[in-house]
């Protein structure tokens, strides 16, 4: 339900400017400062004790990263029924939601958009973080185009990434169409997988959606894993064409890693 108008602490709810895989983000106006951050509100009432800890960690996680390519975490308030998580507001949303605005977007822009990914995508990795998520949607950008990794809904850190026994498919943690083969195919995540995603959402920033996309979730998986690589746009580049190749690279050993891609 929607809490705009609500109170919490010294901080006002305004609008929804997004929804998670785990909760609404608010507009949110700090009373005391005048400063406009945003609020990501989880609702608790339906999460097992277990869930809400892992919450927590996440936040303790989200804390100690920063990195200008990355969303600031500012401060967690529990209150009864919500955990709300307090985050940089980046004023111009996220690429998915420019691609809509404005349709696919030139290589020329999308290189400047990716390299920042992949200096926040190091950031990350070098302190132990896997994003899980990288998806236009969770890539978000200021009024003066710098990009900042968004919704760590699901990173872990690494070697942290033991699943629970009976999870199945469902539970696979990302966004299908976006998954890296390996993720799919029950492998923990590491940091190749995120450059995967990296490839699917070049696509999905060049053409409007990410490879697949016209299949269901079940077969899309199907071919992530079949398939030798991905079906890549017609008219690209040499040099993207390049650059795919190297984000798709089935094997993840072989895949390239965020600072390799950034000196290639």
């Amino acid at each position: 339900k929607d809490q705009s108008g609500t109170t919490i602490k010294n901080y006002k709810l305004g609008e929804i400017i997004g929804k998670g895989n785990n909760g609404k983000v608010y507009k949110t106006l700090n009373m005391d400062t005048g400063d406009v951050v945003a609020i990501k509100q989880i609702p608790l009432h339906n999460m097992a004790k277990e869930e809400i800890s892992s919450m927590m960690k996440e936040i303790e996680l989200l804390n100690h990263l920063d990195h200008a390519n990355i969303v600031k975490y500012l401060a967690s308030i529990k209150t009864k029924d919500y955990l709300n998580i307090v985050l940089e507001y980046v004023e111009n949303g996220s690429l998915a939601n420019t691609v809509k605005k404005f349709g696919s977007l030139p290589e020329s822009l999308i290189a400047i958009y990716i390299e920042q990914v992949l200096q926040g995508l190091h950031y990350l990795h070098t302190q132990g973080v896997i994003h899980r998520d990288i998806k236009g949607a969770n890539i978000l950008t200021t009024k003066e185009g710098t990009v900042k990794l968004a919704d760590f809904g699901v990173a872990t850190r690494m070697g942290d990434a033991t699943a629970l026994p009976g999870k199945d498919y469902h539970d696979v943690a990302g966004t299908p169409y976006w998954m890296a083969p390996e993720v799919i195919e029950m492998s923990p995540a590491s940091p190749a997988s995120d450059i995967w995603s990296v490839g699917a959402t070049i696509i999905e920033l060049l053409t409007g959606s990410p490879p697949y996309f016209d299949l269901a979730a079940m077969p899309a998986l199907f071919r992530i894993v079949q398939d030798p690589c991905p079906p890549l746009p017609k008219d690209m580049s040499p040099a993207l064409d390049d650059f795919l190749k190297l984000c798709f690279r089935k094997d993840p050993s072989t895949r390239l890693t965020a600072k390799q891609l950034l000196d290639h």
